[in-house]
């Protein structure tokens, strides 16, 4: 496979059609190779619009998502950034090159020791991967300027608006597994009792493990 010709393809038939237009999330969705954070099966693949296995039941982010939730964010090179759901590390390893900081959370612990290995290899040093459940109350620290959910949720957590700085975003996508039909919201923090919603695209991805149990406390 020419990655470079496919990362090319993917960038100019997938990402840019929908709509992200910001050059600096196209620049890093061009550098960062999707097939570093991939079993060798799937490699062949990594640039199609699919959201492909990476085990445990989970799948990566179509291209088209990982660009329009990077786009979402306004990530500045200073921004803190907490991350629910590693995953592969893929979609962690572009955070990383647009932010100052990147925590990620992964509750599978063979999840989280695999994408720490891959972005090790790949030099990535301003991400903290930690191995927990992130659906129940934790010790995570107040003032993100980005929260970025990486799988569906039922609705917000109250607790994780209160974790971004006033002028901070938070990407989600919410909706029950039962629907196949889920909505990608942006949630922006105005002033410190007061947040913004912007509904951005309709798309269905996995849920987020045990936040089906979280209740929908999320309320302007």
């Amino acid at each position: 496979m020419d990655t470079q010709l496919a990362r090319s393809n993917m960038i100019e038939q997938q990402v840019r059609p929908w709509d992200v237009l910001d050059q600096r999330v196209l620049d890093v969705l061009a550098e960062v190779p999707r097939e570093a954070f991939l079993a060798a099966e799937h490699k062949g693949v990594a640039y199609s619009d699919f959201p492909l296995p990476i085990g445990h039941k989970q799948h990566m982010l179509k291209p088209t998502v990982d660009g329009r939730l990077l786009q979402a964010l306004l990530l500045n090179l200073t921004d803190s950034v907490l991350e629910i759901g590693t995953g592969s590390g893929y979609l962690t390893a572009c955070l990383a090159k647009l932010a100052g900081h990147v925590d990620s959370i992964e509750i599978v612990p063979e999840l989280a020791a695999s994408a720490t290995a891959r972005l090790a290899e790949r030099g990535v040093s301003n991400v903290n991967v930690m191995q927990q459940d992130a659906s129940t109350t934790w010790d995570a620290r107040d003032g993100y300027d980005a929260i970025a959910f990486s799988g569906a949720v039922p609705a917000i957590p109250e607790f994780y608006r209160h974790k971004m700085n006033v002028g901070g975003r938070l990407f989600a996508i919410v909706g029950e597994i039962s629907n196949p039909t889920m909505e990608a919201l942006v949630l922006t923090r105005v002033r410190e009792n007061e947040w913004s919603e912007e509904s951005l695209f309709e798309v269905s991805v996995d849920p987020l493990i045990n936040f089906d149990s979280v209740a929908p406390t999320f309320v302007f």
